[in-house]
C-alpha cells in the first residue's frame, strides 16, 4: 500500500450492500419514470385514490418525490464509485422522501408499510455510507 487515503480495498460486504442498493434504487427510478410517462399498466394497478393523487400532485410534493428517488440512485452510483458524496445524496434523498410521504399523508393516500420500508432503506444506506467513510472505503 502506498499510504494514500482510501487505497485499501473495501470488503465484500461493501460491494454487496452497494450493489443491492443500486438494484433497489434503480427499480425505484424505473417505477418513477413509468409513472411520469403515464404507463397505463402501472397506473391501473394502483388504487383509484392514488391514481387521482398522482394526476393532481402538487409541485412541491413531486419535487420531494423526485429528490427522494434520484437522490438515492445518485447515492448508490456514488457508492459504486467510492465517493464520499454518497452521504450527501442519501441525506437529500431522505429529506425528499419525507416531503413526498408527508404530501401523501396530507392527501389521505399514504399506505404506512411502504414509507416505513423505504425510509428504513434510505436511512440504512445513509448510515452505511457514513460508516464507509470512517472505514476508508469512500474517498
Amino acid at each position: 500500500m502506498d499510504g494514500t487515503l482510501g487505497a485499501a480495498r473495501p470488503p465484500l460486504s461493501f460491494w454487496v450492500v452497494t450493489l443491492l442498493g443500486l438494484c433497489w434504487n434503480s427499480f425505484g427510478a424505473y417505477l418513477y419514470t413509468l409513472t411520469n410517462l403515464g404507463d397505463a399498466a402501472l397506473l391501473n394497478s394502483a388504487p383509484p385514490a392514488m391514481r387521482d393523487y398522482v394526476a393532481a400532485m402538487p409541485l412541491w410534493a413531486h419535487g420531494g418525490w423526485a429528490l427522494g428517488i434520484w437522490g438515492s440512485l445518485a447515492g448508490s452510483v456514488l457508492m459504486l464509485l467510492r465517493s464520499r458524496h454518497a452521504v450527501a445524496a442519501f441525506a437529500a434523498s431522505l429529506l425528499g422522501a419525507i416531503i413526498s410521504f408527508s404530501a401523501q399523508a396530507m392527501a389521505g393516500v399514504l399506505e404506512p408499510a411502504q414509507p416505513v420500508l423505504i425510509l428504513t432503506v434510505i436511512a440504512f444506506l445513509l448510515w452505511y455510507a457514513r460508516t464507509a467513510i470512517l472505514a476508508g472505503n469512500l474517498r
